[in-house]
This record gives structure tokens, sequence and C-alpha cells, in this order.
């Protein structure tokens, strides 16, 4: 029989976190049928043996165990694995768990009531931290986004407004979006399918309560994905998506990030730049920024002014929660609409 809901978990050399990781999934308060598809990515401890030990326990509450893997001398990535245990999953809805993760009782059964009701959305949850100091700035942003900042907010460092860990959305929404690209080590995998479930006009949603630990240590594949990479990404996906809106644009930061951006852009893109803007006066009193590595003739330099003196919409590369305020307080100070005025990049 189809379950309702598989939680689908990849592992590979998971055996510190996997028994915490299972018990969540045992003790879920979910009523309705519940399927765990595991699919194992060449582990080489003892992950395989903690797992059939919980599939005995979870079968025996009524929960299907369902696991696939293959023994390889390496691995094939995050992407594969999850792709694998999709398909050899049932379940009409698909909750997506880390196995470095724990879940909070009410996760399944909160978030299939979101799900149910927005069936193209990835619906996400707030998350506590473990350690509880780790990435405050990541997690405040995580836990604190507004509604409407779900979509205005998915051009920033940050990646995905709703973290992976923390997916859940239907079987037939993810077949329309999917697969998982299955680069490897190195490609941001989560945050290339998300970029495609809102290229295909999906909806983002957050379940407001903390219903996943969500662990930060050195090993976690993330880490494996070059900042070099996430940038390159991030550039063509605001060329793609938001700056087709705009005939002209000014960039927030005439320091070394925005013009990271200005030089990052294609050509069409950097003329529709028509100025920096910035609060620092030595930035602003050169005048100009001059793109010297321009193939073009002459170079293009652009006009170095303070914001209140520059026109919206703008591409902010000022990260957040960093100036006590200052930033925060300027932005607000001009009165703008969030994804029509401006669009955080940093």
């Amino acid at each position: 029989m189809r379950a309702q809901v598989s939680v689908i978990l990849p592992v590979h050399n998971a055996e510190p976190w996997l028994d915490e990781c299972l018990r969540s999934v045992l003790q879920q308060d979910f009523e309705g049928s519940m399927e765990l598809s595991v699919f194992n990515d060449a582990s080489k401890d003892k992950s395989m043996a903690i797992i059939e030990k919980w599939k005995v326990k979870l079968e025996g509450s009524g929960i299907l165990v369902v696991i696939g893997g293959h023994d390889s001398p390496s691995p094939r990535g995050v992407g594969y694995s999850k792709n694998q245990a999709i398909a050899q999953s049932s379940g009409s809805y698909l909750c997506f768990l880390d196995s470095d993760d724990v879940m909070m009782p009410q996760r399944v059964r909160l978030q299939l009531e979101a799900a149910v009701r927005h069936p193209t959305s990835i619906i996400g949850c707030q998350v506590r931290r473990e350690p509880p100091n780790s990435t405050e700035r990541y997690t405040r942003w995580i836990n604190q986004l507004a509604p409407e900042q779900l979509l205005t907010q998915v051009f920033t460092s940050n990646g995905p407004t709703v973290v992976m860990p923390t997916w859940f959305c239907s079987r037939a929404w993810f077949s329309h979006v999917g697969p998982f690209d299955e680069g490897g080590q190195g490609v941001p995998e989560d945050l290339l399918l998300f970029y495609n479930h809102l290229r295909k006009g999906g909806g983002v949603g957050r379940v407001d309560q903390s219903l996943l630990l969500y662990r930060y240590h050195p090993g976690a594949a993330t880490h494996s994905v070059l900042e070099a990479t996430i940038w390159t990404h991030r550039v063509r996906f605001l060329e793609e998506r938001a700056l087709p809106h705009w005939a002209t644009f000014t960039i927030w930061n005439a320091g070394k990030q925005g013009r990271r951006l200005y030089r990052s852009l294609t050509a069409g893109a950097r003329r529709k730049v028509v100025a920096f803007c910035d609060v620092d006066e030595n930035k602003i009193k050169k005048g100009f920024y001059c793109y010297e590595d321009s193939q073009e003739k002459p170079k293009p330099r652009v006009p170095i002014l303070h914001f209140r003196a520059a026109r919206p919409p703008f591409v902010i590369c000022v990260k957040l929660d960093l100036t006590g305020g200052a930033f925060e307080d300027n932005l607000r100070s001009l009165h703008l609409q969030e994804g029509r005025d401006f669009l955080h990049f940093s």
C-alpha cells in the first residue's frame, strides 16, 4: 500500500547521529501511514547495522522501512542518494531528513497539514541549531523571515529561504520539478532544485514552529561546496529572474562585494547599472568606479553616490545584521518595497 508520507533519508557514514535521528522518526505523533526510505551511500562505518536495528523497532510500530544502497569504494553524493531514496519510496508526500538531524514529534503532522493546503509549495519550518551558538545570524535569518521574504530573499548567500533538512512537499510536485542534480561533491544540489522549483512557479511556505534540530559540524556535506560555485549560480539566477524586470538599477555597496557583483554580471546586465551607492564618504569622494578589466573602450565608469542621492531599484550587497542596525535604518528611511524596489544579494 502507498504510504501517505515517506521520510527520505540519505545516509553516508552517519554512525554518530543515526540513533537519535531514527528515534525521532519513531516518535512522530502523526497517525496516518508513514514509511522511512533509507539509501546508504557507501558507508564504511556501522551505519547499516544501526539502520537494521531500527528497522525492527520502526516496523514493530507500523512504520514501513525501505532500505537501498551500494557499497562501492566511493559515495555517489547526496543528490544521487536522495533521488534513489525517493525512487524506492511510495508516499504521496516527501519529508526530507538529514541523518545528522532530529525531528520534533509534531513535524510530519504539521508540515503535512501545510503541504495539503499548498500542493505546489515547498514547506519548511523553524529550526533549533546544535550547537546552540553556531551560525547565529544564519539561524535568525532562517527563523525570522517574513512570509513574503521567503520569495524576495532567494538571491542571498544564505541559499534557499527554507533550509533543505526541513523540506516537505508532495511527490507529484517533486516529480514536476526534480530530480536533484547528481554531480556529487561540490554541487549545491539543494539550491539548484530550489531554483528550478521557483522557475516552475512553486511557492515557499514555513510552519512557524521549531520542528527540527539542525546540527552544525565540520563533516556536513554543505562544507564541500565552494563559495565561488554558489556565487556563480546566484548571479545567473539574479540575471534570469529579477534583472529583466528593471530597465536600470543601482548596486548598494561601492566596496568589494558590490564591485564583485558588477564584474560578475553579463555585459548586458552591467549596462543597466547606473550607479553604486554607499555611506562611506571616502568611496563617494572618488566619484566613480572604473572597470579596468573591461574590453570596452572607453572603459565603463560608474558613478558612486550617497544612498540618499541614488535611485531605486537597488541590488543590496550589504550583509544584514552586521552594522548594529545602521544599514537597516538607512534602508527603512527610504520607504521602499522589498521585491519591487530592492533585492538582497549578500
